[in-house]
């Protein structure tokens, strides 16, 4: 090996052990963990890259802020970031620089492999950074500490504003961080204060974050999987999930069947040509905006709760279009339903 290759070598390994210790380490420990002697180390540490620097108290650490990595895809991975690209595309309505970055560098990485993708990878990007996009530095900080948080394990202090508008302050350890389709918001899960209470925040409502040194710990057998199997969505429950089960007309049945919406459901097709689905799910509440979407085509049979929430939310938007709906109706029943797919409908 030549002398160059193995000064490469060795500021590779620097390099790698850094990235596994993110507290940092001094040039002793290096030598220790690489069993070098510690003059070798020092000779080698000012050819370290940029991203890697001296801390005041000694210790060399990485900044994970700059710190570039190497990732090389073949056709058909770069497809699937292409459709994970456009759904971040379409599905957020805030500036996101480092989106936009991504997107650039893996189109310029296809110019010779796929063209025509590259094209739409830059387009895609645009997209991000058009005017029409909201550009909000707080969120935009918010997101990027809570990154940096999670990825160093190190806690944060921050100022939260809850749905009823009361700001209140956590000391918080980020566990996973969770894209929100139907709101085209982000959630971080994670647990707050000394008992490690679990705690889910919406991003977009932290009004101001600090970054901490006090480090924390992800147990070993954290499973967002497991959290989030019978979400909706975002929502999970301590609680044992709640039957769902939906009705919908025959005109919507092939669309119902075309995409699996939950990994419990069933589905079960009527004589009639209706379609009863059901799945075991966390909060049912959540699924109120999906529900909506389907008008008079899908009936709610149980839970009574979800049900009776839509039969109220259905006379108030008859009654908002100027059409009486009697108490009877209201109460809810087969004539309900009917009259009112009747009206929405027509």
């Amino acid at each position: 090996m030549s002398r160059a290759t193995n000064k490469a070598a060795r500021l590779g390994e620097i390099e790698a052990l850094l990235c596994a210790h993110p507290e940092g380490l001094r040039p002793a420990e290096i030598a220790r963990r690489l069993k070098v002697h510690r003059s070798t180390i020092t000779r080698y540490l000012p050819d370290l890259p940029g991203h890697i620097y001296l801390e005041d108290d000694g210790r060399w650490k990485i900044d994970l802020n700059s710190y570039l990595v190497n990732v090389r895809f073949n056709l058909h991975e770069a497809m699937a970031l292409h459709l994970a690209a456009r759904l971040l595309a379409t599905r957020t309505d805030k500036h996101n620089p480092h989106a936009a970055a991504a997107l650039r560098k893996l189109a310029s990485s296809l110019s010779r492999l796929a063209p025509r993708i590259q094209e739409h990878l830059n387009r895609s990007a645009d997209v991000m950074d058009q005017e029409s996009q909201r550009h909000d530095p707080r969120f935009l900080e918010v997101l990027e500490t809570l990154t940096l948080s999670w990825a160093q394990e190190r806690r944060v202090h921050l100022w939260y504003r809850g749905p009823d508008g009361r700001v209140r302050e956590f000391d918080f350890a980020p566990y996973f961080i969770e894209p929100y389709a139907v709101g085209q918001t982000i959630h971080v899960l994670g647990v707050h204060g000394a008992r490690d209470h679990p705690i889910t925040f919406k991003v977009e409502r932290i009004l101001r974050i600090e970054k901490t040194q006090t480090p924390y710990r992800i147990p070993p057998d954290f499973d967002p999987r497991d959290l989030l199997r019978d979400a909706w969505g975002i929502w999970y429950a301590e609680r044992e999930p709640v039957t769902v089960q939906l009705k919908f007309h025959p005109r919507v049945v092939q669309r119902v069947k075309e995409t699996r919406w939950h990994r419990s459901e069933q589905v079960q097709e009527l004589p009639d040509g209706y379609l009863i689905w059901q799945a075991e799910i966390a909060e049912p509440q959540e699924m109120l905006p999906w529900i909506r979407g389907w008008g008079a085509d899908c009936e709610v049979l149980a839970p009574e709760t979800l049900r009776e929430a839509l039969v109220g939310e259905a006379k108030a938007m008859a009654e908002q279009y100027g059409w009486n709906v009697s108490a009877q109706s209201a109460a809810g029943g087969t004539n309900t339903s009917s009259t009112l797919a009747d009206f929405f409908t027509e």
